[in-house]
C-alpha cells in the first residue's frame, strides 16, 4: 500500500483578502477545517500535515482535537515564503518514502473523488500529478501598456491543488533550487527535470483570494448539500 500524506498549506498572510484567511468562517467552521476534513476522511490518506505560522499554531491544535481530526499528528511551522513553508514539511518526514499530496489551505471545497484521482495517477514513472482546467479566456501579452500579442490558448491550462508528488524526488527538488521564484510545486519539480503528468480539475476547487470568494464557496456548499 502507498504511503499518502496529505501537507495543507496555510502559512499565508491573507494580504488581498485583509485578514488571517484559514480561521475566517464559511458556514460555522474555519475555512482550513473543510480541507482537513476532506483529507481526513480518504481512507488512503494516512497522515495530514497542516503548515501554519507560529501564531496559528495553538489555534489549529484545538481545533483538531475538538474535531477529532486524528490524522493530524504533528503541525509544521511555516516559513517566510511558500516554498520554505513546503520545504519545511518535507523535512519534518524525514527519510520516509511516500506520495505527498500539497494542497493549498486556501482551497476548501477539494472534494474525495479529486484527492483520490490524483493518487490513482501518481505512478513511478512520473514525478508529479497536477490537476488543470483548460483556459477559457483569450490571453493576451501585454507590454508598457499595449497589446504584445495574444497567446494560443489551446495548450494553455490553470492549475489546481492537490498536487502529487513522489517525497525523494520532491525533496532534492527542493533542497537543489530552493533559490528560485516557483510559482507552485510541479514548477519546482519542472525545473529538476521531472516528468509532471495532468488530470483534469474541479471547477468547484475554487482558492479564496478575497472576501467576495467566500460567497461562492458558500453558494457551491450550499447547492452542495442541497443535492446530496
Amino acid at each position: 500500500m502507498t504511503h499518502v500524506v496529505a501537507v495543507v498549506v496555510a502559512a499565508g498572510r491573507g494580504r488581498r483578502f485583509g485578514a488571517d484567511k484559514i480561521f475566517h468562517p464559511l458556514r460555522g467552521e474555519p475555512l482550513v477545517y473543510w480541507s482537513l476534513k476532506t483529507f481526513h476522511e480518504v481512507d488512503e490518506v494516512l497522515e495530514v500535515i497542516p503548515v501554519v505560522r507560529d501564531d496559528s499554531r495553538e489555534r489549529l491544535l484545538r481545533l483538531a482535537e475538538e474535531r477529532d481530526l486524528w490524522k493530524i499528528k504533528r503541525i509544521v511551522s511555516g516559513g517566510q515564503e511558500r516554498k520554505d513553508s513546503v520545504f519545511n514539511a518535507l523535512k519534518s518526514m524525514g527519510e520516509v518514502h511516500a506520495l505527498v499530496l500539497i494542497h493549498d489551505g486556501a482551497r476548501p471545497l477539494v472534494s474525495a473523488e479529486l484527492i483520490r484521482r490524483v493518487i490513482d495517477a501518481s505512478d513511478e514513472e512520473v514525478q508529479g500529478v497536477i490537476p488543470v482546467l483548460p483556459v477559457r479566456d483569450t490571453i493576451k501579452e501585454v507590454e508598457n501598456g499595449f497589446v504584445k500579442r495574444t497567446i494560443p490558448r489551446d495548450s494553455l491550462v490553470s492549475v489546481q491543488t492537490p498536487q502529487g508528488f513522489w517525497t525523494p524526488f520532491l525533496y532534492r527538488a527542493y533542497r537543489d533550487h530552493h533559490s528560485g521564484n516557483f510559482t507552485d510545486d510541479a514548477s519546482v519539480v519542472e525545473r529538476a527535470g521531472g516528468r509532471v503528468k495532468v488530470i483534469m480539475g474541479e471547477e468547484s476547487n475554487i482558492k479564496i483570494t478575497t472576501r467576495e470568494d467566500i460567497l461562492i464557496a458558500e453558494a457551491l456548499l450550499e447547492r452542495a448539500s442541497s443535492t446530496a
